[in-house]
């Protein structure tokens, strides 16, 4: 019998919702608030964290979390940053990872956009020969910024246009911050080759997703739960074959879900959507892209080949090329071969 835990912490994975800011571990969180001691509220020793990572409700995350990316003040602070977020995803067997990353908050605090830039592509290309994993960069729009922040991260995207970008999003709070007004510039950066995954129906209903799909033509949607209160929108995005980017321990730690027991995945599976496994802000929400995996095993009541699949979809659901798919997809089959 399969030792499940051992499978999923040895199971080739790729993540395709994770967020830069919000992968960095407790002991990257208190390194960078000794830092800057006394210009933060964050606390600088790693087993305060977890209270300081206790969430009231999503606008006391976004809060939190804006906390943490105030502490990346320099382009040394991004290259230790990405590069340590590298060597935590490589721990866990992923092989390729696709990081959301808000260039915006950082340039507004007085980074450089090629400053930055220059360093997420330097950590990138030393993480890829220390750790053997492939990083590439969704560049988002923090929504509660509005146009302004999405005219820049347009901006930088399309001028500095590091090797890693691969993608253009939408993040922040869902509710008071309508998906249609950011349509040109997700038609800009589509126009320029860059793949649309915004974040939708996470907090807000299903109506968000359409928006999404209508208005920004997302080719993934990040998290999408709420599309299981709509049987119409389960069925056009089965139809499509529309990914979505589901993390369901987020979901609870945010309070879009009240209990796991209620996350609708399952739902989601059952109408035939395309689901992908990922984790969102591990630290922050006491999880990791295993004990996500973990945690669809149960919602779904998955064995190893469930989880291998689960694995299998994330890899196409990924923006990597075909060649790239191909290798990792092997090396799951190879791996279960062997089990």
């Amino acid at each position: 019998m399969t030792d499940l835990s051992a499978f999923i912490a040895e199971l080739p994975k790729v993540e395709l919702h994770v967020h830069h800011v919000g992968s960095a571990s407790p002991r990257i969180v208190a390194e960078l608030a000794a830092r800057h001691e006394g210009r933060s509220p964050v606390p600088a020793d790693p087993d305060a964290l977890a209270d300081y990572f206790a969430f009231r409700d999503f606008a006391h995350f976004i809060e939190v979390y804006l906390s943490v990316v105030d502490l990346i003040r320099d382009p040394d602070d991004v290259w230790l940053l990405t590069h340590e977020v590298a060597r935590e995803l490589a721990r866990q067997q992923v092989r390729y990872a696709e990081l959301t990353v808000t260039p915006y908050s950082h340039v507004r605090r007085g980074i450089p956009a090629p400053a930055f830039c220059e360093a997420i592509e330097d950590a990138r290309r030393r993480a890829e020969a220390d750790f053997g994993i492939a990083l590439r960069w969704c560049f988002d729009i923090p929504g509660e910024a509005g146009l302004p922040a999405a005219e820049q991260t347009l901006r930088i995207s399309l001028d500095e246009r590091p090797d890693g970008l691969v993608a253009f999003g939408l993040g922040g709070p869902e509710i008071g911050v309508p998906r249609p007004q950011f349509k040109p510039y997700f038609d800009q950066a589509r126009a320029a080759g860059l793949h649309s995954v915004p974040h939708a129906g996470e907090t807000t209903g299903p109506q968000t997703i359409w928006d999404a799909l209508r208005e920004l033509g997302a080719e993934r949607i990040g998290h999408g739960i709420s599309a299981a209160h709509d049987p119409e929108l389960l069925a056009h995005l089965a139809e499509r074959r529309i990914p979505l980017e589901v993390c369901p321990t987020s979901n609870v730690r945010t309070r879009a879900v009240a209990r796991i027991e209620e996350h609708p995945l399952r739902q989601l599976v059952d109408a035939g959507v395309r689901v992908t496994i990922n984790s969102d802000d591990p630290p922050m929400f006491g999880t990791t892209l295993n004990d996500e995996y973990a945690v669809a095993a149960r919602l779904l009541d998955a064995g190893p080949e469930g989880l291998a699949a689960l694995a299998r979809e994330a890899v196409s659901a990924s923006f990597l090329d075909a060649a790239g798919q191909a290798r990792i997809i092997a090396e799951i089959d190879a791996f279960v071969a062997t089990r």
